[in-house]
């Protein structure tokens, strides 16, 4: 939402991964790094055609930022670590696929993030509580096929929403 004050996540849409009684883990899908693939094909020394190593890497979230995850659509490959999050979703983070992902052989439109968000125990049922969060049905069409640029609008108009027409106060009445 727009008043939520933590700026790591400012204008920031979340593919939530996994939410438990232990807590929740999610993507940013919406915050691209000023870093290309590439970066990460060269630190792993793989070897890669130029052309799969332009896209740039997203800021999945605050925690643990030296780790890269993968999202993508379900797909007949798979791969050392992947887990399926929906019927066309699912999340990797092994290198085998991005061995793949530097030659062209791997998922179609990946998502590479470095880091993740996280909460624990209750508290982001504790944010939701507050209107700190608007939540929508995943889709992996915003996800996959929409500009980055547009996936927060994107995501609030496929529940008839226009993010500019919601405060950044909240009322009570």
């Amino acid at each position: 939402m727009p008043g939520l004050p933590d700026p790591n996540f400012s204008q920031s849409v979340v593919y939530l991964c996994e939410h438990t009684k232990d807590g929740a883990m999610g993507l940013i899908v919406n915050q691209q790094m000023d870093i290309p693939v590439k970066a990460i094909f060269k630190q792993l020394e793989l070897d890669y055609n130029e052309a799969c190593g332009d896209e740039l890497i997203f800021d999945g979230g605050p925690v643990a930022r030296d780790r890269g995850f993968i999202l993508h659509r379900t797909c007949t490959q798979t791969w050392e670590s992947t887990v399926a999050i929906s019927d066309e979703i699912c999340l990797t983070a092994s290198k085998d696929i991005l061995s793949d992902i530097a030659i062209g052989d791997g998922p179609q439109n990946p998502l590479i993030t470095l880091g993740y968000s996280s909460w624990g125990a209750g508290q982001l049922e504790e944010e939701l509580a507050t209107n700190s969060w608007l939540t929508i049905p995943s889709s992996a069409a915003i996800i996959f096929n929409t500009d980055c640029a547009n996936r927060a609008t994107a995501a609030a108009s496929s529940i008839g929403l226009n993010l500019d027409m919601l405060s950044t106060d909240m009322g009570h009445a």
